[in-house]
């Protein structure tokens, strides 16, 4: 798989890491077995990067990914958890002892000494105006308790905002073909920086699978089931923010139009945003091996040809530009 540095860490990750959301929870049943095999399946394809968060089935995600390094000391992973979620979102509840606090759950979670990378997890943007939050993450990491933290944001303004701390080594934002508008100003300016990202739900939550229709259902302990309309957190980490119908429609004409030969509509969705200025890794989630091997793969081949990125831009700007471009 080819490698690139993830940003301000000095860390050399695989461009297709895997997300681990969906091994906590909020995606279905996946039982300890499948995720085993899953994140094993994963590093035999060439993984290296490893993303998950204390939220995630309240630190079940990162307990399995724990289980993980144990398992394969001689992998050489790379391991993102993030922390901020698992309280009420009062910028008052980000105290240096809470930021202590769940570093070291994450920490023993994980089963490591020091945490490679700690993210904030989407945090209110006060929190990003807080030079106490930020001390205490520089004291972590002097500490070794962290190797080294980013943020995670919901918002381009958000990741503007965050690049502007000396200490942030990585963003991680939402960018794929359904929400384009980081590539046009803090992409550029993460790159110019030497801060680097992270590209999550790059398949915008299975739309760009190409596998759902109309007729779909979820299961009722899916994000994408209950969380449609923002019931449970924000709606733009729920198929990208775009309606269902909407993205289902725009997912058929990206596969008539946008696939080349030998290619299938995920595997080109991931290569483009790999291939797209500023982005470090992509990291895509997986329930299964097979997931994981097929989206590990794209990591190995060849860029796509200008063509496509134009066409991924045209269905963009007609179909979902005006339900999300302004929102995030």
């Amino acid at each position: 798989m080819q490698a690139r540095v993830l940003g301000r860490t000095g860390r050399q990750v695989g461009v297709v890491g895997l997300g681990c959301w969906q091994l906590g929870g909020d995606w279905g049943e996946v039982s300890e077995t499948d995720a085993m095999a899953t994140l094993h399946a994963a590093v035999d394809a060439g993984v290296s990067l490893f993303d998950t968060a204390d939220v995630y089935g309240d630190g079940r995600s990162e307990r399995l990914v724990g289980r993980l390094l144990a398992e394969r000391p001689e992998a050489g992973l790379t391991v993102a958890t993030k922390c901020g979620r698992r309280v009420p979102q009062d910028p008052a509840n980000y105290t240096p002892s809470a930021l202590r606090s769940w570093a070291l759950r994450s920490r023993d979670n994980l089963g490591v000494e020091t945490i490679p990378l700690t993210q904030l997890h989407c945090p209110p943007d006060a929190v990003l105006d807080d030079d106490v939050v930020f001390s205490t993450l520089d004291e972590l990491v002097d500490e070794g308790v962290l190797g080294a933290y980013g943020v995670s944001v919901e918002t381009v303004a958000q990741g503007l905002a965050a690049i502007r701390r000396p200490g942030v080594a990585t963003l991680q934002v939402i960018v794929n073909a359904f929400r384009l508008k980081p590539t046009e100003e803090l992409l550029p300016a993460c790159a110019a920086a030497g801060v680097g990202v992270l590209a999550r739900v790059p398949l915008a939550s299975g739309l760009l699978s190409g596998r759902y229709d109309e007729s779909t259902t979820f299961d009722a302990g899916d994000h994408r089931s209950y969380n449609r309309h923002g019931a449970a957190f924000d709606v733009g980490e729920t198929f990208s923010g775009v309606p269902y119908e909407v993205g289902v429609a725009a997912a058929r004409r990206l596969a008539a139009t946008a696939v080349p030969d030998g290619w299938t509509l995920p595997e080109v969705a991931l290569r483009w945003l790999i291939d797209t200025p500023g982005v470090t890794a992509v990291i895509p989630g997986a329930r299964n091996p097979d997931q994981a091997t097929r989206n590990a793969a794209v990591g190995s081949r060849d860029p796509l040809g200008p063509e496509v990125a134009a066409t991924v831009q045209a269905v963009y700007d007609e179909t979902v530009r005006p339900l999300v471009h302004d929102r995030w």
